[in-house]
C-alpha cells in the first residue's frame, strides 16, 4: 500500500480491498473448500468495484491512476 495518511480516501481503500482481495485469492487456491473465504472474497470485490464506480464518476484521472496502478481490469 502507499504511505498515504488520508486512510479514507477513496484511492487507499481500493488499494487495501486489493491487497486484501490478492492474499485471500493465494489462499483459496490452495483451500478450494473454504466456502467462507470465498463468500468474503466476493464481498470485498463488489466493495472495490463501487468505490471504483465512485471514483469514475468524481476523479476521472485519478480512476485511471489507480487502475493503471493496480493493474486491473477495466
Amino acid at each position: 500500500m502507499s504511505k498515504d495518511t488520508n486512510t479514507g480516501s477513496a484511492t487507499f481503500q481500493i488499494e487495501g480491498f486489493t491487497d486484501r482481495i490478492n492474499s485471500i485469492t493465494k489462499h483459496l487456491s490452495t483451500m478450494k473448500k473454504d466456502h467462507s473465504g470465498r463468500r468474503g472474497l466476493l464481498i470485498l470485490v463488489s466493495k472495490r468495484k463501487k468505490l471504483l464506480n465512485y471514483l469514475k464518476k468524481a476523479n476521472p484521472q485519478g480512476y485511471l491512476d489507480v487502475v493503471n496502478k493496480l493493474k486491473l481490469r477495466k
